[in-house]
């Protein structure tokens, strides 16, 4: 048991499969966004009385931040828009979920809060990462 204990001891390694794996997972949120557009998110923002401008930061939380992430170059603001992105999103098209329980007994945003605390960890975990 030792033996595996001592070949799964790596943190480093850890730290950027957790973090490679929140940014491809949110890629494909961001691609979503660059071929079917916008124009819900805007809409949304409008209807809460925000502009509808903001809507083109998705693009920085589910592509800029990310490419950021796999790169490993200023993980740290990177992973902060992610997060502030995930509560945007749960602010705006989820609120209205955030007690529901699915019928297989899962929570109905439990994806957007593993987006979101993944990308606080990854924040919180950044001097693990290579070459520390």
């Amino acid at each position: 048991m030792n033996a595996l204990n001592n070949l799964f001891n790596q943190p480093r390694l850890g730290v950027i499969l957790l973090r490679w794996t929140l940014a491809i997972l949110m890629i494909f949120h961001g691609w979503a966004k660059v071929t079917g557009g916008v124009g819900g998110i805007e809409g949304m923002l409008v209807s809460n009385g925000l502009p509808g401008a903001l809507a083109y930061g998705v693009y920085l939380g589910e592509l800029i931040a990310p490419l950021f992430l796999l790169a490993g170059v200023w993980v740290v603001p990177a992973a902060l828009v992610i997060a502030i992105n995930m509560a945007f999103a749960v602010g705006l098209a989820h609120a209205s979920q955030f007690m529901d329980i699915t019928a297989t007994g899962g929570w109905r945003l439990e994806l957007q809060a593993f987006f979101f605390m993944t990308a606080l960890v990854v924040a919180f975990t950044n001097r693990l990462g290579p070459n520390r």
